[in-house]
């Protein structure tokens, strides 16, 4: 059986730069944190845990971003990560990534591919 995209948003509700969309996918049987965005025309989604110290991301609801809007920052340190890759470019995890989720877009949606194992939740 083919597996079934998921719907994570419109495609406009992503700004370039702008507040991500949070949503959960189900990791062996739990909710796990995530966020999608738009940056460099494109969207691109990731797991919203820091690998420094798994706290997530964002200061408020949705923004990931730092001022410049060039670069994803964790609140907790200040880790700052490249939008397009999830690759920590300063802070306390340099080297290390986001785990990006598989994303694309079709017909005005943001979908997100149905993750291995355990499905994505509703």
């Amino acid at each position: 059986m083919a597996e079934i995209p998921r719907v994570i948003c419109e495609s406009a509700t992503l700004v370039e730069g702008g507040r991500a969309m949070r949503f959960e996918i189900i990791h062996a049987g739990r909710p796990v944190a995530c966020f999608a965005i738009r940056f460099d025309g494109e969207a691109h989604a990731f797991v919203n845990s820091c690998p420094h110290q798994g706290s997530e991301l964002d200061w408020q609801h949705g923004e990931v971003f730092d001022e410049s809007g060039l670069y994803l920052i964790c609140a907790t340190h200040g880790a700052l990560f490249d939008p397009e890759t999830g690759l920590c470019v300063s802070g306390p995890c340099r080297g290390a990534h986001l785990s990006k989720l598989d994303v694309s877009e079709n017909d005005g949606r943001v979908m997100l591919a149905t993750p291995p194992g355990p499905t994505a939740s509703d």
